[in-house]
């Protein structure tokens, strides 16, 4: 009989200190920056007089210049000085590609939640070994063109955005709200740099001048051959389909025809050598069911043929879920679902302008287990239905995956091993991601950042066979040759705790989990500093899976610097740990980032 089963082990409550309620940072109005903070390369701004210590007015600064907008570009790279160590001998040529939010406010009073910033693409290119250059350009996306204006450089927001709500455009009425932002995750591949946004086409930007180039419609490209849907049946299935179906028909208009979103989170398999991205039906978002497409691109030999499609395959479940990211092992696609329901008083203020327009999305609790969803990548005779979830118990709302894989158990079945980072239902609100308060359109570090014994609900690691790391953790990595396989070690971007006012979120701390034994080593940043997520670069002629280094985007907020830094992946927990410190100049510190991609050239 061959069996599945995933060991999951919940989030243990944090053990970070008690905090103060950072709502009471609103009292101090004197503090209180413009709406709109950014920076440029005429005229960077000077902060107030910094308030020493651990505060909370230090804190709310450092919040807000986490998320400065960044005006500036550079059309032509700026070679970095290497403030700290040197570049190691073996760590790989290649470009370090980081996509994220670069602007958020505009010049007539609109600020939005950092998920509807315009993307702004980072590179740090390590082609020239020890000399590194840096790049940064805005994705000129069909919003990014609307709302600046070319020759006078300045923005004004006609756009939404799912997230945000407008104070300095039009409000009620205004139909304009998924502006396509590629702000989320960036990936090269067949010689294609893309970067990637949560429900619409690809942009696609020269990997060395950073210029954008348009949009690839990867969906309609790769939807050539016929895919079997894959349905659940049943005696009365048909009319349960048919009226859903009816229901899709009319939303369709609506929605403007869009038929599939396509997710910002993608896969590699590097056995397969194959890009796998997902999408779902745009539709679904306000239907009692889930759609899923995977796609399996090939990285062709040939010169003549960037994108060759190898697989698609199409699934429907009976689930309505809201997936951001997901994970595969050899045999199947991995899913844990977010529950999600439609919320009628939300859609109503959404709809008139007065709300964001995800306020008609609420995550469903009614069920106390998560579902996880194991779908046959390749063959159906698994001698399981897949249509039906393994439940985990909890209520766990999945961010992000670092691996799945596959394995024997001790009893002869297969065993499917899952790391993840997860947080709980009741934190989630998502009108407030990031502290996004849209009546103010300000940032409220509150919200990341709970009251004692409200901590476990925030983001954390989950993996087998225990959890021992117990603080706020998200941005899990690996190394990416074991993508899919068996793996040792986990990196994650957390908190170290130290900050009594931002005790769980920014991070500030890299930590390394050790999958085998337990054991947990970490670095951090130091004393507000802030980091984004790691990503792990194989070193040359490694042998072992943590001979590398990790890449990492170091904020130090308070003196306005950004750096990207270095750390040996083995030597993590050791004072040698940092290899070097890049520094970027301080009229082009970058607002916080994220998703990164490592391409060797």
């Amino acid at each position: 009989m061959h069996s599945v089963s995933l060991p999951l082990t919940l989030p243990f409550p944090t053990s970070a200190p008690a905090t103060k309620n950072l709502a009471t940072i609103s009292r101090f109005s004197r503090f209180s920056p413009p709406a709109a903070i950014s920076y440029d390369a005429a005229s960077v701004p000077v902060l107030r007089p910094e308030p020493s210590g651990d505060s909370a007015v230090a804190a709310y600064w450092d919040y807000q210049f986490l998320f400065a907008s960044q005006r500036s570009e550079t059309r032509d790279p700026i070679l970095l000085r290497v403030s700290e160590g040197s570049i190691p001998a073996d760590l790989p040529r290649g470009i370090y590609y980081l996509v994220g939010p670069g602007l958020l406010s505009d010049d007539h009073g609109s600020s939005v939640n950092p998920l509807d910033g315009h993307g702004y693409l980072r590179a740090f290119d390590f082609s020239g070994g020890d000399s590194v250059w840096y790049s940064a350009r805005y994705v000129e996306t069909e919003a990014q063109r609307e709302e600046m204006d070319g020759e006078t450089r300045r923005w004004r927001f006609t756009h939404r955005g799912t997230f945000s709500v407008l104070r300095g455009g039009k409000r009620v009425g205004n139909l304009k709200v998924m502006k396509n932002v590629a702000n989320t995750c960036v990936v090269r591949w067949g010689g294609r740099l893309l970067c990637m946004w949560e429900g619409g086409d690809p942009y696609e930007v020269d990997p060395k001048t950073l210029g954008t180039i348009g949009t690839v419609n990867l969906i309609r490209d790769l939807d050539l051959e016929a895919g079997g849907r894959h349905r659940r049946t049943g005696e009365w299935r048909w009319l349960w389909d048919l009226g859903i179906d009816v229901a899709a028909h009319f939303l369709k208009p609506i929605l403007r025809d869009a038929t599939k979103r396509l997710l910002s989170h993608y896969k590699i398999d590097g056995k397969r050598k194959r890009l796998i991205v997902l999408a779902c039906n745009t539709e679904d978002m306000l239907l009692p069911r889930s759609n899923f497409t995977f796609y399996g691109i090939y990285l062709s030999p040939s010169l003549m043929v960037i994108f060759e499609l190898k697989q698609r395959k199409e699934f429907s479940v009976e689930d309505h879920l809201l997936i951001h990211d997901w994970s595969f092992t050899d045999s199947y696609y991995v899913l844990m679902g977010n529950r999600i329901k439609l919320d009628v008083a939300g859609s109503l203020v959404a709809a008139s302008g007065m709300a964001p327009m995800v306020s008609a999305l609420a995550p469903d609790p009614r069920q106390p287990s998560t579902p996880i969803y194991l779908l046959p990548r390749f063959s159906d005779d698994l001698q399981r239905d897949w249509s039906v979830p393994i439940e985990a118990p909890g209520q766990l709302w999945s961010s992000h995956f670092s691996n799945s894989f596959e394995e024997q158990g001790t009893h002869g079945g297969l065993v499917v091993q899952l790391q993840a980072a997860v947080c709980s239902y009741q934190w989630i609100n998502f009108p407030k991601m990031f502290g996004y308060d849209w009546r103010s359109s300000r940032l409220d570090p509150a919200y990341m950042n709970a009251t004692q014994d409200k901590e476990a609900l925030l983001s954390h690691l989950v993996r087998e066979p225990s959890e021992h790391w117990k603080r706020s953790a998200d941005f899990p990595a690996i190394n990416p040759a074991f993508a899919g396989n068996k793996n040792s070690y986990v990196y994650a971007a957390t908190s170290s705790g130290s900050c009594r006012f931002l005790p769980h979120f920014p991070f500030d701390t890299v930590v390394k989990l050790n999958c085998l034994d337990g054991s947990v080593s970490s670095w951090c940043s130091g004393v507000r500093r802030f980091i984004g997520e790691p990503t792990f670069v194989p070193s040359i002629g490694g042998k072992e899976e943590d001979d590398g280094y990790i890449l990492v985007a170091e904020y130090e907020v308070s003196k306005q610097r950004c750096h990207l830094v270095i750390l040996d992946a083995k030597r993590m927990g050791e004072a040698n740990a940092v290899k070097a410190k890049l520094e970027v100049p301080r009229q082009l510190t970058f607002p916080f980032g994220f998703h990164g991609f490592w391409t060797n050239t």
